[in-house]
């Protein structure tokens, strides 16, 4: 870790601010005018005021969409703790840039992404594999997967520093295109052990309470990964006083990435969508590194996977649906997209019972 980098992710740390309380005490007034009933518009209300609080204004007009799909590989893959094989990261990244009939990428967050008009960036950061140049692929590689975290640390700190830095940097250039809401995605095959591993050691829970069945395993496979991620804890390898510390011990070079892109979108005032599971154990690390972070956070649902729930309900969030969603790659933060920029719009567009001239209640 060069003193270089360092300072740069202690000045990106500091650069996170408090979301504008004035904004935000200006916005509940303005929707209290509104030519509706008192709270008619449910949770939508209470996300314009938070839109207004991060874009600084009781009319927040946030536009463009970006969703940034990290891709890496694990170790810990070799534990059998997945019902799919490592090699299918690398065929998904394919996948993810594939020119189709309908455009380009052929995977889920591609045809929703194209269906809501958001913009997809996709970042090999650590898949176990050699893949081809794309225009249309980000090559920040860090290494070639991480290390089997049942036995050692994941990463070391500079790896997990570097694909921090590398998540910021293309968070950064996407806020450049455009981007005010930011959507980190994963595809990493194994990564909801590492998820797991993270949330135990952030939360104190209990790892049966945290681990779920991720692509779908089996009872058996199910048990297995519970055994691998508890001998991980065992190791002692790390402790929540130094979250960096947990990332690199049981983390994800895309789990890095992800947390890289929700510290720059915050210090640049965007608002971050969360996806799911995975992207919610970079948050656990990202809100104990840097506390203003979690008012710049938008859950988006409540995803299937065990565990999601208890990390929202320790950020104080609360998601905007339930779809049973368990995919990743972002999906469920694109869904979210329309529900933020309409919430702004309701704020922005409305007229109030004194400029309609619509008499207000008696």
């Amino acid at each position: 870790m060069t003193d270089t980098d360092q300072t740069t992710l202690q000045t990106l740390i500091s650069s996170i601010r408090p979301v504008d309380q004035a904004a935000m005490n200006a916005a509940r007034e303005r929707q209290a005018q509104l030519t509706k009933p008192a709270g008619a518009l449910g949770q939508l209300e209470d996300l314009s005021v938070r839109l207004a609080g991060v874009f600084g204004s009781d009319r927040p007009h946030p536009r463009g969409v970006a969703v940034i799909v990290a891709a890496g590989d694990h170790g810990v893959v070799q534990e059998g703790v997945s019902a799919y094989p490592p090699e299918v990261t690398a065929a998904m990244v394919a996948n993810f840039t594939a020119q189709t009939t309908s455009g380009p990428g052929g995977a889920a967050v591609n045809a929703i992404a194209r269906t809501v008009g958001a913009k997809v960036y996709v970042a090999d950061v650590g898949v176990n594999a050699e893949l081809p140049t794309h225009p249309s692929l980000e090559a920040v590689k860090v290494r070639m997967g991480t290390r089997n975290l049942r036995h050692e640390h994941a990463m070391t700190a500079d790896e997990t520093l570097q694909a921090l830095l590398a998540g910021s940097e293309l968070a950064g250039r996407a806020i450049a295109e455009g981007a005010d809401l930011l959507i980190p995605g994963e595809m990493g095959i194994g990564n909801t052990t590492p998820a797991s591993a993270i949330t135990a050691r952030m939360l104190g829970a209990t790892v049966e309470s945290v681990t779920g069945r991720g692509t779908g395993v089996d009872d058996a496979t199910l048990e297995r990964k519970r055994e691998v991620i508890s001998d991980a804890l065992a190791r002692q390898g790390s402790t929540p006083a130094d979250p960096l510390g947990v990332l690199t011990d049981l983390g994800g070079l895309e789990i890095a990435f992800m947390l890289g892109v929700m510290l720059r979108a915050a210090s640049e005032r965007r608002a971050i969508v969360l996806d799911g599971f995975v992207e919610g154990s970079a948050a656990l690390v990202g809100v104990a590194l840097a506390p203003p972070l979690r008012e710049y956070l938008f859950p988006a649902g409540e995803c299937a996977e065990t565990g999601h729930a208890s990390q929202l309900a320790h950020l104080n969030l609360t998601p905007m649906f339930n779809l049973g969603l368990r995919l990743g790659e972002g999906t469920g933060g694109v869904l979210a997209a329309p529900l933020l920029l309409s919430a702004a719009a309701t704020l922005r567009e409305m007229q109030t019972f004194a400029e309609a001239s619509v008499p207000d209640q008696a």
